[in-house]
């Protein structure tokens, strides 16, 4: 007598499933695409945005280089990533009206901003407990600082790590070793329809503004949806899929 076949095992998704969420403006999203030509076009569009005063001496040379940069990040497993570039020439760090505003000779502040969907093994609904995985797993590091989330798309974890960098004299302005501190945040955010979990990542060295770098960054997950904010909104402004 032959024993039953066992019941098949659904393979995981190849892909994670779409999320929305917004960013604000002086945030330029890097030329993502897997095919050549399409990044080399999106590349020249983008570096005629970031350097809106420039010229063909200036947009020529920048566009291979993002365009390269592209392929490498989208190697990596990142889905979406930008860069952020804001006017620090009045008393707060905010967007500036016009994208002409954004030239560092004015004072400006960067930031570098991805998002990535990593495998994670949960099934449908069980958002809390890979977030309690999450948190257990990061707390071991002594330099996290940990915390959890309540996100209107469900639980988070937040991973705060300041790193101190030392800068080779050969590319220093000085031609003197300097020391460079730089801060990140990461936020880890489990689909609940399993098993990914999005990651969003923001790094900057311009520590003296990360105040308003974290409130910019809460601003952009009060927004993250994994339900097309159109199907049920169709007035609001479009979010950015991911």
């Amino acid at each position: 007598m032959t024993s039953p076949p066992a019941p098949a095992i659904p393979a995981p998704p190849a892909e994670p499933p779409p999320l929305w969420f917004l960013t604000p403006e002086g945030f330029f999203a890097l030329p993502l695409a897997e095919r050549p030509e399409d990044r080399a076009e999106r590349a020249d569009a983008f570096v005629r945005e970031l350097y809106s005063r420039g010229d063909e001496t200036t947009w020529g040379p920048a566009a291979p280089y993002y365009a390269a940069l592209a392929e490498l990040l989208a190697d990596t497993g990142v889905s979406y990533a930008a860069l952020g570039l804001f006017s620090t020439a009045g008393e707060e760090l905010t967007p500036d009206d016009e994208v002409a505003g954004h030239e560092p000779s004015e004072g400006a502040a960067q930031c570098a901003f991805t998002l990535a969907a990593i495998p994670t093994d949960h099934e449908e609904n069980e958002t809390d407990t890979v977030t309690q995985g999450i948190v257990a797993a990061l707390s071991k590091d002594p330099y996290n600082d940990v915390r959890w989330l309540d996100l209107p798309c469900g639980p988070a974890v937040a991973c705060v790590t300041w790193r101190q960098h030392r800068i080779n004299p050969e590319v220093t302005t000085d031609g003197e070793p300097a020391d460079i501190v730089t801060a990140q945040i990461q936020v880890h955010v489990p689909f609940p329809t399993g098993p990914f979990t999005a990651v969003f990542t923001l790094l900057t060295a311009y520590v003296d503004h990360w105040p308003q770098f974290c409130e910019m960054l809460e601003a952009i997950l009060q927004t993250v949806s994994f339900i097309d904010p159109g199907e049920n909104q169709p007035n609001e402004q479009p979010a950015v899929p991911a």
